[in-house]
């Protein structure tokens, strides 16, 4: 992923990541009647979100950078019976892909990267959306203080979505964090961290 730590990330789930709370985040499930089929969990961890949506009956396809997220979301998923399709592939290939997909989850992928990497992300998510497809997006906040996490400002946000877009919603909410995390530098506050929860549909 370009400039993007791999082993931090391969570090951060040899223990308890601090992103890693073992359900989806609230603001998704409270939007997830608005999430069609087929869906894409771009950056999907050990896979709560997408084993979420498949529970409600949905075709999810998760890929991660990380092995052992792929391999905890891939035994959850056979402990649950449910038929997701998991895969270590790298978000910023997504621009080479054949898959299309009406629905994109992002729960804290996006605001990982940063200049070139971040228009190559955003591109490959216009790629893989169908026309109309919506990307539900859940990103850390320049409003946070406290909790080391990546940092988006709602300038940003419109900026990076700002060509072939439409930015139907943005919101305040609060990141639920691991209070177990082990990666060094985890801080939880109380209340969870400061970030955007967008809904942006894809032109055309």
């Amino acid at each position: 992923m370009g400039v993007i730590d791999r082993s931090r990330f391969e570090e951060a789930y040899a223990g308890a990541a601090p992103w890693d709370i073992g359900r989806p985040q609230k603001p998704l499930v409270e939007a997830a009647d608005r999430v069609v089929s087929p869906v894409l969990d771009a950056g999907c961890g050990t896979g709560d979100a997408a084993l979420f949506l498949a529970e409600r009956g949905h075709k999810v396809v998760g890929i991660d950078f990380v092995e052992e997220a792929v391999r905890r979301a891939k035994q959850k998923a056979a402990e649950r019976n449910l038929a997701v399709e998991f895969a270590v592939k790298d978000a910023q290939t997504l621009g080479e892909w054949d898959e299309r997909f009406a629905s994109v989850v992002d729960s804290g992928l996006f605001h990982v990267f940063t200049g070139d990497d971040r228009r190559r992300y955003v591109q490959g998510l216009a790629h893989v959306l169908e026309p109309g497809g919506r990307l539900f997006l859940m990103c850390g906040s320049t409003e946070e203080t406290v909790a080391p996490i990546p940092k988006v400002s709602r300038q940003e946000l419109d900026e990076a979505f700002a060509e072939g877009w439409v930015v139907e919603s943005v919101r305040e909410v609060r990141y639920e964090m691991n209070p177990k995390a082990t990666f060094s530098g985890a801080v939880a506050p109380e209340g969870g961290a400061r970030g955007w929860f967008a809904v942006v549909r894809r032109e055309g």
